[in-house]
């Protein structure tokens, strides 16, 4: 959402917003400190324009959340260390453009598993089965604790079970409620983590009844006054889709920001009639969908604020102080499916690490 260069945007802002991005060449250098907001670094160097109908929008689709709290630091790091190392914004996001580019190679824009990402949890599970792994659901853990004898005793839908090592993969609040007891530095940490809700809407047109522009969806900025934040056009995105019924074209928006409550009170039909209206306004569709679908995710997003890396590193400095037990999930290092498979990965390791330790002690 942040241009190299002013001409890049000509036609998308005014001459007034144009101008101003222009000013980033000659103004003296934006010191970032620790940390920074996304918005607020971003309308220091180029203008709130550029943060308001480009940044906003995509920062508001990814995390839900506001660009004017975001940590750049967390958020975009390349952003952060551009800013570090460069006077001039733009010049450093020609940097950044330069060397994505040098490493581009050929291959869709999206990444996708055919039959959605849904999939990707259910063949995890079978691996783990297929591997003697067992899985265990509706069985809620209540409580957690350092076995005196070693290791860690869980108590689950009134059972208690031992581990030698354990990583907790659950939303912050949970995180806090089971971590309290061992390491009550870890839970007012996690505790003090905040949380955005959305709700997806999904809607299937008859293809004869529907003409879309070319692409795979659009973002909609905050200041436009509308109430949906962004729409896919699912079925230009993921070919798996189109193939499964040509005849039918499968639309998504997504509605709920930070702080936004009211809009995610509405009922179902409601949000499918706004959903309606914001896409006769923004792409001309006035026909009645054939089938709609409202998914809802209540405190979904966490949010990362100027200083979420702080915070993040004082939560694993006090779980380090626990061998056996690791951390990981959307709430730290990433919203998005790549970094919460990083962070798993990297509570693996640690863990391995740990019960290597433990070995050798004991060899």
């Amino acid at each position: 959402g942040v241009p190299g260069t002013a001409a890049a945007l000509a036609g998308v802002l005014s001459e007034d917003g144009l101008a101003r991005i222009e000013q980033d060449a000659v103004l003296p250098r934006t010191e970032v400190g620790d940390d920074v907001a996304v918005g607020e670094y971003v309308a220091a160097r180029l203008g709130r324009e550029v943060v308001d109908r480009l940044v906003e929008p995509l920062l508001g689709g990814v995390y839900a959340g506001d660009a004017y709290r975001i940590s750049m630091r967390s958020a975009v790091p390349q952003l952060f260390q551009a800013a570090r190392a460069h006077t001039s914004l733009t010049e450093g996001v020609r940097e950044i453009q330069a060397r994505a580019a040098a490493a581009q190679q050929t291959g869709p824009v999206f990444m996708g598993i055919e039959g959605g990402v849904g999939a990707l949890p259910l063949a995890v599970a079978e691996s783990v089965r297929a591997r003697g792994g067992e899985i265990r659901t509706g069985a809620a853990v209540t409580e957690l604790r350092r076995d005196p004898s070693g290791g860690w005793r869980i108590t689950a839908a009134g059972r208690q079970l031992h581990a030698d090592a354990v990583v907790v993969a659950v939303p912050a609040p949970a995180a806090a409620r089971l971590l309290r007891p061992e390491s009550p530095a870890a839970a007012a940490e996690l505790a003090a983590v905040e949380y955005a809700s959305m709700a997806l809407i999904t809607l299937a047109y008859r293809r004869a009844e529907v003409s879309l522009p070319e692409g795979s969806g659009f973002l909609v900025p905050p200041v436009d006054g509308r109430t949906i934040k962004a729409a896919t056009f699912a079925s230009q995105k993921w070919g798996w889709i189109a193939e499964q019924d040509p005849d039918t074209v499968v639309l998504r928006t997504s509605v709920g920001r930070y702080g936004e409550t009211a809009v995610l009170g509405r009922d179902d039909a409601d949000l499918v009639e706004v959903s309606r209206h914001d896409l006769c306004e923004a792409v001309g569709i006035e026909a009645a969908p054939v089938e709609t679908r409202v998914t809802r995710w209540t405190d979904g997003l966490p949010q990362y604020p100027v200083g979420h890396p702080g915070r993040v590193a004082r939560i694993r400095g006090h779980i380090a102080k626990l061998p056996g037990l690791a951390v990981c999930g959307a709430q730290y290092d990433g919203v998005g499916i790549p970094a919460c498979v990083a962070s798993a990965n990297a509570a693996v390791d640690q863990l391995s690490g740990d019960l290597r330790g433990v070995e050798e002690l004991t060899a």
